[in-house]
């Protein structure tokens, strides 16, 4: 029963991808959705693309192991980073009438910081697509009973949500994420209710997860602990501004008052939302103890899946995997157009007009060849990182490194700094990669001390990044503006 309504949801999320296709007649019906999306679907896009698998499942895996403060990144880092780029970016981009963010790298500099950071950008989205497929995977693989094994569940969930992005674009990514936003919130909220009433209401377990210390948010005041803690915020909050899928929603908005409210409001109800799973995951302690005590020690992700399968009844079961597959192919379906997107109109468009005309409708090819392929490349590194037991969480928290350390600077300083420069750019990308990758390789290696009076190798690159641009700046400053 249970798994026959996953198929159907499934092949219903499919119908309305299809349905999308059809309103699609150009690379930018494809890519922005005709610049025409009102504020609710708009706030609805933001929200429920980062309301993903890490916060149904990997958030609360992290509190339940660490506490308040492991979450640092997430959510607070990504409500951070969602609330700035409404403020403080979205206008001004909306205006500039882009298609894709890389567009503001070649406008602004050059060609060469155009290719780089789209590089960048598109890498990026790996450890996050490849997060939600893999809760996918972990989803079937529960629901199953282990009939389908997580890697099989990874390969089924890459080609649903293929096949309904591959054609429809941003429109499918629109109207089936308005959908599923719905089933999320109305149906975490009745799981939620359920469960509360289980324990005795919520008080109950805010009680008990704050007599076991849950609650600790800041960090030790010495210099190591500070850094750390603001380097967690800042990757998420400073490295998640310069990424397609968040200017791909405030870009497909109506009006530049919509790409900037739909942005704020979605991130606003993206952080409060985020604690309904937690407050779910955590009632286990209350509900099952054993049950908690083993997964906990297992996996901590299939905590609540496994809760809600055996403590609620079918309906209820019905509903959980209703808005966690919701959840997860919302985030899915954006995340896997954003990057091919820039790697299509940023880096391959480049070179293939150096040698021929490049038509509208050979664009829109291009870029779904280039969703297929991207979808391949996620599902390896999905796979890869199953065999490594990287939790999801720690994959979305890796994802957004490299952005931090090449597209933020060049993004706010061409933006808020009349003389940041071209060669301002290029050295902030040299000087923040050049520390970075080295330190990072050395670390993983085991030749640097992890965490122990060291900076983090990617904010030492963001910090070098930033006095590149100055220097560069300073150096050979803007001409002509």
């Amino acid at each position: 029963m249970l798994t026959g309504f996953v198929i159907l949801y499934l092949v219903f999320s499919l119908g309305i991808g299809m349905y999308a296709a059809t309103r699609v007649h150009n690379a930018r019906d494809y890519i922005t959705a005709g610049r025409s999306l009102p504020i609710w679907i708009v706030t609805a896009m933001v929200f429920a693309t980062w309301f993903g698998a890490e916060t149904v499942l990997g958030i609360p895996a992290t509190f339940m192991a660490e506490d308040l403060g492991g979450l640092i990144s997430d959510p607070f880092g990504a409500a951070l980073c969602l609330i700035l780029f409404g403020l403080f970016f979205a206008k001004k981009l909306y205006r500039m009438n882009l298609l894709t963010i890389g567009d503001f790298y070649r406008n602004r500099y050059d060609r060469k910081i155009e290719v780089i950071t789209g590089l960048a950008i598109a890498l990026s989205y790996l450890g996050w697509v490849s997060a939600q497929v893999t809760a996918l995977g972990l989803v079937f693989n529960v629901l199953s009973d282990g009939t389908i094994t997580q890697t099989q569940g990874i390969l089924i969930g890459a080609a649903v949500v293929l096949m309904y992005t591959l054609y429809g674009g941003m429109w499918s990514v629109a109207l089936t994420t308005f959908f599923q936003m719905i089933i999320i919130v109305i149906g975490l909220l009745y799981i939620a209710a359920q469960l509360a009433n289980m324990t005795g209401g919520i008080a109950p377990v805010i009680e008990h997860a704050a007599n076991n210390a849950k609650f600790h948010f800041w960090p030790e005041m010495n210099a190591v602990a500070m850094i750390a803690f603001i380097s967690g915020l800042l990757t998420m909050g400073f490295g998640s501004i310069p990424q397609q899928d968040v200017f791909q929603r405030a870009n497909s908005s109506k009006n530049e008052r919509v790409a900037m409210w739909g942005t704020v409001i979605g991130g606003v109800a993206y952080f409060l939302f985020a604690a309904v799973p937690v407050f779910m995951a955590y009632s286990a302690n209350l509900i099952d103890p054993p049950l908690a005590a083993k997964w906990l020690a297992a996996d901590g992700q299939k905590l609540l899946p496994e809760l809600v399968k055996g403590h609620l009844p079918l309906l209820a079961q019905v509903i959980f995997y209703g808005a966690l597959l919701s959840v997860i192919m919302s985030t899915a379906s954006g995340t896997l157009l954003a990057p091919s997107v820039t790697l299509s109109e940023n880096v391959l468009k480049g070179f293939v007009t150096r040698r021929r005309h490049l038509s509208d409708r050979a664009l829109l090819v291009m870029t779904r060849w280039v969703v297929s392929v991207f979808a391949v490349l996620v599902t390896l590194y999905a796979l890869w990182s199953l065999d490594r037991e990287t939790g999801i969480h720690q994959m979305v928290e890796n994802a957004y490194k490299v952005t931090l350390v090449v597209a933020f600077v060049p993004l706010v300083a061409g933006l808020y700094w009349r003389r940041a420069s071209t060669f301002g750019a290029t050295l902030a990308i040299g000087l923040g990669l050049g520390t970075w990758i080295p330190l990072e390789v050395l670390m993983t290696k085991g030749l640097l001390p992890d965490g122990e009076g060291l900076i983090p190798p990617h904010f030492a690159g963001f910090l070098m990044a930033v006095l590149g641009m100055m220097l560069g700046a300073w150096m050979r400053p803007r001409q002509g503006h």
